[in-house]
C-alpha cells in the first residue's frame, strides 16, 4: 500500500508563500496521478492540483491558476505545491493524494491513497 505524509504547512500573511511536501513509501506506479486537495471546516475536500507522475502533466483549480505550482521530484518520490500569493481562502488543510485510475480526475472518492493533512492559515 502507498503511504503518503504530508509536510510544509503553517502561518503566512496574505501575499505569503509555502511550500508543501508530500513524500511518498510503498510501490506506486507511473500512471498514477499525484493531487492536492483542501478542506477547510464545514466545507467540502475540494481539488487543487494535479500531476501525471511519468510525464508531469498538470492540472489546476482555476482559483490556484497562476499562483500555485505543482510539481514532482521522481527520484526522492515527493510531491510538492508550491503556493504563491497566498490569501485568506487558501485557509485550510491541504491533504495529498494518488489515483490508479490511470486517466486525471478531480473528486477526493477517486482517489485511492491519502496522506494526513497539514495545516495552511493566511492571516489577513
Amino acid at each position: 500500500q502507498v503511504q503518503l505524509v504530508e509536510s510544509g504547512g503553517g502561518l503566512v500573511q496574505t501575499g505569503g508563500s509555502l511550500r508543501l511536501a508530500c513524500a511518498a513509501s510503498g510501490r506506486t506506479f507511473s500512471n498514477y496521478y499525484m493531487g492536492w486537495f483542501r478542506q477547510a471546516p464545514g466545507k467540502e475536500r475540494d481539488f487543487v492540483a494535479a500531476i501525471k507522475w511519468d510525464n508531469g502533466y498538470t492540472f489546476y483549480e482555476d482559483s490556484v491558476k497562476g499562483r500555485f505550482t505543482i510539481s514532482r521530484d521522481n527520484a526522492k518520490n515527493t510531491l510538492y505545491l508550491q503556493m504563491n500569493s497566498l490569501k485568506p481562502e487558501d485557509t485550510a488543510v491541504y491533504y495529498c493524494a494518488a489515483s490508479s485510475l490511470g486517466r486525471i480526475v478531480f473528486t477526493a472518492a477517486q482517489y485511492d491513497y491519502w496522506g494526513q493533512g497539514t495545516q495552511v492559515t493566511v492571516s489577513s
